[in-house]
């Protein structure tokens, strides 16, 4: 157990006050805001001792970081694109720090090695992805990062001689991106910094082998608010997305033929609805909540000097369309009922023609086409399961593995069951329990716990290492279904959005309650974890039950309500959160805000915070005032710790021997608090 071998930080207090909506509001820790001041760094190095004299000391941290390289160092698949038969995708092999993109000549092709991060001699936390390619499967479009930083660098590969071209985009966010059908450049939206506002909702074409300096602007959106532009093609259009965020979004749509000097033609403007447009064959078809909000999919048809007109190829359901794809004359469409994932088969006038079968328990991502016609590529996984990527063609039934990662969990001694409990407000919700079947039979057992609660996404089974190691050693995995996402419809996640923020909460907590009255687990055994959105749903548990959890694991997360959205582009979600700036928002704000929840002289739950540096996600201002307030607030003998890192972002993708380390140390962590063998 926690033997504190170093003196605890110093966290000077250095309170700042404000009167909020005629209520007096204290920050003791603003301070720790200023990153790159030297008292946060020296503050930072402390905390990261006083974190490695605990951690390195826990008994059986080497059999720990075994079992993990175990699950970590394996072969890897992943962001597999397709074009003219040839499929593109990411593969790490085992012990390889980054992965490498690779490409595969049809089905039955070996894997050819196209870019590897390594020999760019810039060090291992560089990486790559795959994002699309040219319409002939000439040319790659792959990103390069450093780090887990939201940036990243985008550069084109000529597969055929094995040239990286010239044009390459600098540093910042690639928002569209089109190859020209004749192939001789590109249409693209990048946003290089905050200041350049006309070329951050600018679209320009590029000619290979040009400078930047003559690409020429093909559309600019208005000024006015936060605006967005996307673009997509078919072979003879270019079509522009415009996206305008505010209390009431705004959504325009502009075509132009491809090789026209004339400006887009407005098809749709200051909808207010959303729409996702895909050109196919002549034809518009568009994802929109209009009248739907669970979804719909229309084709759009222009109509001379009048508005378009929607036709209903894909009704509105009950469940919520989660993804949708076009693979020549077929239509695949995904939903999430519950954590049951499914997948329906249309024509493309909107006739069902079949559902593609999904194995119990599997979760499904659709991807893409596939090489031949018909066929869609998707990803599967479970939580036995590790991601795999499979093809299916409609007109055969059949279902085949392209790739797989590899797994040395025994999944045959593990199963998984679905119980229900009651939330504060009578709401009945599922959740999925996961373990070894002894476990799940009887008995009071070490109990993790995660959800997410937010933005409308659906939790559904997913292979977990962290999850994997902690089943193996005992503990049972639950996963409550709780408002917030989307898994019963849009009003699951309305439920719990904006203001009505603490049903997510209370979801939760009556999740954990319940297991604790079944005696399936007691407070000394039970751990909650979550990342990002899910995070703050952890602070939010640890702050308003302490009494009810032995441990945390709090990983990227936002935990200062009242001054999230000052920092990066946080202030695009206040439709989900609300913002201290309205008084209604801050009403509710303030209630569940963890940092602002924190009360002296409360013994709190072991709780370990990671975060990073390179996180514009969700800002690391939040993991360092929250250790430091919970620290000096904590009056029980369980460590507060931060796990920090440089180079730590919210994309996961340090290297493998920092992400075996990373994770040992949050295995270590759970195993000496919840006192699981190792």
């Amino acid at each position: 157990m926690f033997k504190q071998l170093l003196a605890l930080p110093r966290s000077p207090v250095e309170a700042v006050s404000e009167i909020l909506h005629g209520l007096l509001v204290m920050d003791p820790y603003r301070w720790l805001e200023d990153q790159e001041s030297i008292r946060t760094r020296d503050w930072i190095e402390e905390q990261s001792q006083y974190a490695r004299a605990y951690l390195d000391s826990i008994p059986g941290r080497n059999l720990i970081s075994e079992r993990v390289r175990d699950f970590l160092a394996v072969e890897t698949y992943d962001s597999v694109r397709v074009a003219a038969g040839r499929y593109f995708f990411r593969k790490r092999l085992p012990d390889q720090q980054q992965p490498c993109i690779y490409m595969r000549e049809g089905v039955e092709g070996v894997d050819q090695l196209l870019i590897d991060p390594s020999k760019r001699h810039t060090g291992d936390h560089t990486s790559v992805k795959p994002l699309c390619a040219s319409g002939d499967g000439r040319f790659l479009l792959y990103e390069v990062k450093h780090g887990g930083e939201r940036t990243g660098t985008f550069e084109l590969l000529d597969i055929t001689n094995r040239n990286i071209l010239t044009d390459s985009l600098p540093r910042g966010y690639l928002r569209g991106f089109v190859f020209s059908p004749d192939g001789r450049g590109f249409y693209y939206v990048h946003e290089i910094n905050a200041s350049d506002r006309r070329r951050n909702r600018a679209a320009y074409y590029h000619s290979f082998g040009t400078p930047h300096e003559e690409d020429r602007e093909v559309f600019c959106a208005e000024e006015g608010g936060s605006i967005r532009v996307g673009l997509f093609a078919d072979d003879t259009l270019l079509g522009i997305l415009v996206y305008q965020f505010g209390e009431t979004p705004h959504t325009s749509i502009y075509l132009r033929p491809f090789g026209s000097e004339l400006a887009p033609v407005p098809l749709i403007t200051e909808a207010t609805s959303s729409l996702g447009p895909v050109l196919h064959k002549g034809r518009i078809l568009a994802i929109t909540n209009l009248n739907a909000p669970n979804l719909r999919i229309v084709e759009i048809h222009p109509q001379d000097n009048a508005a378009p007109s929607f036709t209903d190829i894909v009704p509105a359901g009950d469940l919520c369309i989660r993804r949708w794809i076009i693979a020549n004359e077929h239509l695949f469409v995904s939903y999430s009922h519950g954590p049951n994932s499914v997948v329906n088969i249309y024509d493309l006038d909107g006739t069902r023609l079949a559902n593609m079968p999904v194995v119990e328990g599997e979760t499904v991502r659709l991807i893409c086409a596939g090489a031949d016609p018909s066929e869609v590529v998707f990803e599967a996984e479970s939580f036995t399961q590790p991601p795999g990527i499979y093809r299916y063609v409609p007109a055969t039934g059949d279902r085949t593995l392209f790739a797989k990662r590899k797994s040395p969990f025994e999944a045959e001694k593990f199963g998984s069951t679905q119980v229900w409990f009651t939330s504060r407000d009578g709401k009945r919700i599922p959740m999925s329990l996961f373990g070894r079947e002894d476990v799940l039979k009887n008995g009071c057992h070490p109990t993790i716990m995660t959800a997410y609660g937010g933005y409308g996404v659906p939790v559904t089974p997913q292979f977990s290492v962290f999850v994997a190691f902690l089943v193996e050693r005992g503990c049972l995995f639950a996963l409550p279904n709780i408002r917030g996402g989307a898994e019963f419809g849009t009003e699951w996640h309305t439920a719990a959005k904006r203001r009505n923020r603490q049903t997510a909460y209370d979801d939760f907590l009556a999740a954990a309650e319940m297991l604790v009255e079944t005696k399936r687990t007691d407070p000394d055994k039970f751990a909650i974890f979550g990342g990002s959105n899910s995070g703050l749903l952890v602070g939010a548990a640890l702050t308003q039950r302490p009494d009810l959890f032995r441990a945390v694991v709090c990983m990227v997360p936002l935990l200062d309500m009242i001054r999230y959205h000052l920092f990066d582009g946080a202030q695009l979600w206040k439709e989900e959160f609300g913002v201290a700036d309205e008084a209604e928002d801050f009403a509710a704000l303030i209630e569940y805000s963890p940092y602002h929840r924190v009360r002296d002289g409360v013994a709190y739950p072991a709780t370990m915070f990671v975060s990073g540096d390179a996180d514009r996600n969700c800002n690391p201002l939040h993991a360092r005032k929250m250790t430091a307030r919970l620290q000096a607030s904590n009056s029980s003998s369980s460590p507060i710790i931060l796990d920090y890192s440089k180079f730590r972002g919210h994309s996961p993708v340090l290297p493998l021997n920092e992400r075996i380390d990373a994770l040992t140390d949050r295995m270590a962590f759970l195993c000496d608090q919840l006192q699981l063998s190792v």
